[in-house]
């Protein structure tokens, strides 16, 4: 059975707002929407268009690609995020461990260089 592309966007829409444990009316606030309007998106009476898709994704970081089609994941990675919480690592660590580490970058370094990439 092929499904139509549009309501399955619409079943996402809602899937993400529930993830996040979102009420429809907190959700909608967010991408400045009426609360009514996604309700009928969610309920498949109303279509979720490119400036809802954008909406959704800019506000929530979602992946576009998940929410248009279902392949990927839900949600894109922040690399802000990844970045922050390694640095928090480190900071943990004791003097001799830090060194280490860095020693240990190098190293990587050197052989991601060597292998041409």
């Amino acid at each position: 059975m092929k499904h139509d592309p549009i309501t399955s966007v619409n079943r996402r829409v809602k899937q993400v707002r529930e993830v996040l444990n979102l009420s429809q009316v907190q959700f909608s606030r967010v991408i400045s929407l009426s609360s009514g309007y996604l309700a009928g998106v969610e309920t498949e009476k109303r279509k979720a268009n490119d400036r809802l898709i954008k909406l959704i994704c800019a506000s929530f970081h979602v992946n576009e690609i998940w929410l248009r089609t279902g392949e990927g994941e839900m949600f894109k990675k922040d690399p802000d995020a990844e970045f922050s919480k390694l640095v928090g690592l480190y900071k943990e660590l004791t003097p001799a461990f830090q060194n280490y580490i860095l020693k240990q970058i190098d190293l990587l370094l050197e052989i991601q260089d060597r292998d041409g990439r």
